[in-house]
Order: C-alpha cells, then structure tokens, then sequence
C-alpha cells in the first residue's frame, strides 16, 4: 500500500526519502534521515520507531546491510515489515518480512533503493529507480519527485494515493527539505508543485538559521492559487 525511494547525491552528500500511499500522514511515519549518516524506510504494517533505530545503529557505524540485519532481528513483528536502508557510502540494503502483501517490488541502484507493497504489479521500484539513475545531474530532491512519479506511471499501487512525503537532508541536524501531502486528490502533482515553490528558498532558509546576518531580508510568498 506504499511505496517509495531513498536516494543520495555524491556530489553535494545529501541524502533523501520520497513516499507516497493511500492513507494520509505518511510523512509522519515511513521517511527518516540524518545528515552525513544516511536514510531509512519503513513501511507496510508501519513501526516508526524503526526509523530512528536504524539511524542510530548507522551512526555507530554499522553498513546499510548490517543496519537491516540487526532491526529485522531486534524487532518481535519482523514478518510484518518491509524496511530499506541506505549508508553514509551509498550502499543499500533492505527486509521483506514474510507478512507484507503483495505485489512486492523493490530495486537497489546506484546510490538509490526503491520500495513498495500492495503495488499493482512488480515494475514500481524498477521504474523509480531507473527515473532517479537517469537524473544525476539535478538536485537530489528534483530526482526524488521525478522518481515516484515514475513509479506511480508504472502501476502505483492497488488504490488511490493520497499522502506524499519529501525528505532531504544536507549539513544540519534539521531537514534541508521537509515538505508532506495529506488528503489530496492528487499528492505528487501537489508535492512537485510544493518543491517548485521552495526550492528557490531553500538554501535560505538554512542560511537564516546558521548565518543570519547574510540571509535574504524577504522570502517572497507563493502565489495564490484559486
């Protein structure tokens, strides 16, 4: 009933989660990352806590595969989750627990690993992540967006998704991109239209947290829309 990817950029070293389903609040609940240290996915029968988890076992250290190996075995209800993980070198790893219904796909790319469950058939993960291989040379949250539409042209999932979640970390311990969908007719048209908003403000916004005095004086808001 979700699906998603998580992606980093040699380049610039962020690392991010894009996620789209069909209940709302899915920002809230599937996507975790932390800067210099990686992301982790996860979904179906959803535990957040296992987001954190796997950040904290990644910043000990632990590679992507490591990080998996040790949630699937730490938590009571492994047969329930799908959890995917990237690392601080871009190296993926992910867990189908027995339970997680199908259709399953999951593909593991440079730099990327997409996933999904109760998808409407196998080639949502391919899709993504041949999308987000195919745009190297954009920001990192561009290929994010572009990436889950692909998956979403290539089946999506059994029923209407209606939440949409961008998460991407940079340098600082709080998101550089942090924008969520809930309860839309159409969530990655809004959430695309959302980045194109704020990505002109975004390196300010850091700016205006870390460097004040040299921020911009005034952040024009989005037009309105009727």
């Amino acid at each position: 009933m979700t699906f998603s990817l998580l992606g980093r950029c040699p380049r610039t070293g962020q690392f991010g989660a894009v996620v789209t389903t069909s209940a709302v609040g899915v920002g809230a609940r599937v996507p975790f990352a932390k800067a210099g240290i990686g992301a982790v996915l996860t979904q179906h029968r959803t535990d957040p806590r296992l987001g954190p988890l796997g950040l904290d076992l990644l910043s000990r250290g632990f590679t992507a595969q490591q990080t998996i190996d040790a949630i699937a075995a730490a938590t009571p209800h492994r047969h329930w989750r799908q959890l995917a993980v990237i690392d601080a070198q871009g190296r993926t790893a992910h867990f189908d627990g027995a339970n997680v219904r199908p259709a399953i796909s999951v593909t593991h790319g440079r730099d990327c690993v997409g996933a999904g469950n109760i998808l409407r058939n196998e080639d949502v993960a391919p899709a993504m992540v041949a999308s987000f291989e195919a745009t190297i040379d954009l920001p990192l949250a561009t290929r994010l967006v572009r990436a889950i539409q692909a998956g979403e042209d290539a089946g999506g999932e059994t029923a209407a998704v209606v939440s949409a979640s961008l998460l991407v970390v940079h340098t600082e311990p709080f998101p550089f991109v942090d924008l969520r969908v809930d309860a839309h007719e159409k969530p990655l048209a809004e959430l695309a239209r959302l980045w194109a908003l704020y990505e002109p403000t975004a390196e300010d916004y850091v700016r205006r947290a870390v460097d004040p005095d040299f921020a911009a004086t005034y952040i024009a808001p989005p037009p309105k829309t009727n």
